[in-house]
């Protein structure tokens, strides 16, 4: 849209949302972006002009990333009302896009429509008025890559793996808390520390009745380091999803609803095509753990212990609304207890319980937690936890060693749990070993999955 007038401008700007200003110079391109209320305009990136093409491909490619981010993020508040039309005011989008949207909105959503009992299957459509348009064009990246860091486990196993390729990377997260900071400064690697703020309007209307529940925060994160990647000038944004996370829950009468869709396989080649087709070229998006175990990963962590007092996965020390921690770990919730019982077979146990500050595999009070975990009378918790199959795995390890089967969740899983069990799924040995499905460049493959073999 072209505003002949100032007038025409001010009137055709959005109530609420941020907008992107380019100051085209004869030798760079200045280009900063407003917060979501339009009063305040922040520098973001300087854009050298070495050629006229290649800045034009850059600058689209930007408009475009603040497009997929825009309409993303727009699942926070679609869930707030769940409308029957959705409307695009500012701009049209193709036909893929709104497949592509759809199926984010559908799938991401799983876990908020069956806990408030909706059928979204079919009733988010997404409007289709523009052509398809051509494949975009490279952005002319340079080899750099934006690690997202959550302050666990895995992102840090990633981060290593790319610091022994040889990659040159730069550790970012989204948010404020100081547990991922930490863990980020630990790197000694360059950091980039992104805010996302939702409007106070937004929990008002929570608190009124507003529909409300889990997102695909994985989603709306992979578009926001999309953009980050093309105006601080990297080639590859990198996320360290599991295969697991593709398996969600079996829930009884209702079928498979997977807390962490987003960080899946399904969404990754659906983002990672839309990127290449309607962003630039030359941005890769993929996971680099995706064709390894949550075991498997456990397993590479417990290499080193360079980390041990920073990480955390702990899901009850981080919260929307800012961070809440007394401690990493609460030792009471899925994250805890998955992760404590992943590492257990690779760790020696007083390394673990240092970790820990106690020993949740000897506390009787935690047996339903890792009952669900194991899948055993209930479906596996909506949390970032590994497939039932590696759990039962882990403990089946666990009983077999003297460290650890006299602990009581051990010892009641040896005696009541395993005799039910096909003793065949039992090892460990097969979890480790890696799949092929996975969107990794082929030559940083072949060196990760030397390194996992290790």
């Amino acid at each position: 849209m072209i505003c002949e007038t100032p007038e025409e401008f001010v009137a055709a700007l959005p109530t609420y949302g941020a907008l992107m200003g380019l100051d085209l110079g004869d030798k760079t391109i200045g280009v900063a972006l407003s917060d979501l209320r339009l009063s305040i305009a922040t520098p973001i990136e300087v854009i050298r002009r070495e050629k006229f093409t290649l800045d034009a491909a850059r600058t689209a490619a930007v408009q475009s990333a603040l497009r997929t981010l825009h309409l993303i993020a727009g699942v926070s508040y679609y869930k707030a009302a769940v409308p029957k039309t959705i409307v695009l005011d500012a701009y049209a989008i193709d036909a893929g896009t709104a497949a592509f949207l759809t199926e984010v909105y559908e799938n991401g959503l799983g876990e908020f429509a069956y806990r408030n009992g909706l059928n979204l299957r079919g009733k988010i459509v997404f409007p289709a008025d523009a052509p398809t348009p051509a494949k975009a064009p490279a952005a002319g990246l340079p080899t750099h890559a934006l690690v997202a860091i959550g302050g666990g486990k895995d992102s840090l196993v990633s981060i290593e793996a790319l610091r022994r390729a040889g990659i040159a990377q730069t550790v970012t997260w989204i948010g404020s808390a100081p547990l991922i900071r930490s863990c980020a400064e630990r790197t000694g690697l360059p950091l980039l520390n992104i805010s996302r703020q939702l409007p106070s309007e937004l929990f008002a209307m929570n608190k009124q009745g507003a529909l409300n529940g889990h997102i695909p925060v994985t989603a709306v994160n992979s578009a926001i380091l999309t953009l980050a990647a093309l105006l601080h000038g990297a080639d590859q944004v990198v996320f360290s999803n599991e295969r697991s996370a593709s398996y969600g829950s079996l829930i009884e009468g209702t079928g498979e609803v997977n807390h962490q869709w987003s960080k899946g396989w399904d969404f990754e080649r659906a983002f990672a095509a839309q990127v290449r087709s309607h962003i630039a070229a030359d941005l890769n998006y993929y996971s680099l753990l995706r064709p390894f175990s949550e075991l498997a990963v456990a397993r590479q962590f417990a290499k080193t212990d360079f980390y041990d007092a920073h990480f955390s996965s702990c899901n009850r020390n981080f919260h929307i609304l800012g961070e809440r921690p007394a401690q990493r770990w609460c030792g009471v919730c899925p994250k805890c207890h998955f992760v404590f019982l992943a590492l257990a077979p690779f760790m020696p146990k007083p390394r673990l319980m240092t970790i820990f500050g106690r020993n949740l595999l000897d506390e009787p009070a935690q047996i339903p937690g890792f009952d669900a975990l194991l899948e055993y009378q209930d479906h596996k918790p909506f949390e970032c936890v590994g497939e039932g199959r590696e759990s039962r795995a882990a403990l089946a390890a666990l009983a077999q060693s003297p460290s650890w089967r006299e602990d009581a969740i051990v010892r009641r899983f040896a005696d009541e749990i395993l005799p039910q069990l096909d003793a065949s799924d039992l090892p460990i040995a097969p979890l480790l070993v890696p799949v092929e499905e996975h969107a990794i460049p082929e030559s940083l493959w072949t060196a990760l999955r030397e390194s996992f073999r290790a």
